[in-house]
């Protein structure tokens, strides 16, 4: 197994990783709309957090020498489904391959956020 960080993307605010590549496949930790310079959520409404957390999402991809093509599966939580087309918007620009996902309304995200996007990549060799 090998930790894939980067600055570029927030920290980890807790005992985890950034990501973790294994067996051609990497496992990236919820990316929420931190920005990394700041570490701070400084965008406000879906489509800006939405947008923060897939460039997030896209330096962690880069740091392991991956892209949004590398992506087999998305798990994405939304603190309002209500904002379900929206986020579509938004994800759409980015996963233009359309891998599997799930996308769920839950009760609270970190720091208040209204998104949260993990992925699982695949390196082909």
């Amino acid at each position: 197994m090998k930790k894939i960080s980067t600055d570029k993307a927030p920290a980890a605010i807790g005992p985890y990783s950034q990501a973790i590549e294994a067996g051609g496949f990497l496992f990236a930790s919820g990316q929420i709309p931190i920005n990394p310079a700041t570490g701070n959520v400084e965008a406000e409404g879906i489509t800006a957090q939405a947008e923060q957390s897939m460039k997030n999402v896209g330096e962690i991809l880069k740091a392991a020498g991956l892209t949004y093509d590398n992506v087999v599966k998305t798990t994405c939580y939304l603190a309002e489904i209500a904002d379900f087309a929206a986020f579509n918007e938004v994800y759409a620009k980015y996963f233009t391959q359309n891998p599997a996902r799930s996308c769920v309304a839950v009760k609270d995200l970190p720091k208040g956020v209204l998104c949260e996007v993990e992925v699982t990549a695949y390196r082909e060799n």
